[in-house]
């Protein structure tokens, strides 16, 4: 009786030690205020951008059970190439209970920080220019599934409609990506795309604003509310216009 009214007692109040003991509708909203605090602790240290979810189900818990996994990201325009000094800054800006670090992986800077609840946030170099930060739960039980955060992003999509209306418009659909942020309010990006020449200035469809972090034939960013980056692909440009979290 002793032994089965500890393990009722354990079960219902004990902490979980393997994230097999969370599942990804739980998991979820941890990974959501992780993106906000992320944005939050980019600060001056570039222009952010949410980028879409990637949720993947088929991996393997056990070999008889099948689970799912959420990557959220962040991407981040900076205006020089020393990544580690960045990323450097963005761990000293995180909740310290996350014990963020900067490490060296493969000869390059990674960012190493728990979230809790056994979510991974990791931070590395993004391409030229570009940070990436990331939060993962890693593969767990899907439960009841992802449930993505939704808030009203009519401000930046309609910055974003303007920019892309100089170029004859949006190409794709517009995508609208929230996070919470740690002191309340709503971290906000809306992105697309549109056809635009190599010959055409990215900075001419923005206006006047803040000077500018990156300023070049392929990439554009700006800080401010909202934010703007803008970066070229070929023929087609992604603008992303965001809101972010104020630390």
């Amino acid at each position: 009786v002793l032994l089965a009214g500890l393990t009722w007692w354990s079960v219902r109040t004990d902490a979980p030690t393997v994230k097999e003991q969370r599942s990804l509708d739980q998991a979820g909203p941890v990974v959501d205020r992780a993106i906000g605090e992320l944005t939050a602790a980019v600060g001056a240290a570039g222009v952010p951008a949410l980028l879409p979810d990637r949720l993947e189900r088929g991996c393997r818990i056990t070999p008889m059970d099948d689970g799912a996994t959420l990557e959220r990201g962040v991407e981040v325009a900076i205006g020089g190439d020393d990544v580690r000094e960045v990323l450097r800054g963005i761990a000293d800006r995180l909740p310290s209970g996350w014990r963020a670090g900067v490490s060296t992986l493969d000869g390059e800077p990674l960012l190493r920080a728990d979230a809790g609840e056994f979510v991974a946030v990791e931070g590395r170099a993004g391409g030229p220019g570009r940070v990436l930060l990331t939060a993962d739960t890693g593969c767990r039980p899907a439960g009841s599934g992802y449930r993505v955060p939704s808030a009203d992003a009519a401000a930046e999509s309609a910055v974003l409609a303007s920019a892309l209306g100089r170029w004859g418009g949006a190409t794709g659909p517009v995508q609208v990506l929230t996070a919470p942020c740690p002191g309340g309010g709503t971290a906000r990006t809306a992105r697309s795309e549109a056809a635009v020449p190599a010959d055409q200035s990215l900075a001419a469809a923005f206006g006047v604003g803040a000077a500018p972090v990156v300023d070049s034939a392929d990439a554009y960013a700006r800080p401010g509310d909202p934010a703007v980056l803008a970066l070229r692909a070929g023929e087609r440009v992604r603008v992303a216009v965001t809101t972010p979290c104020r630390a």
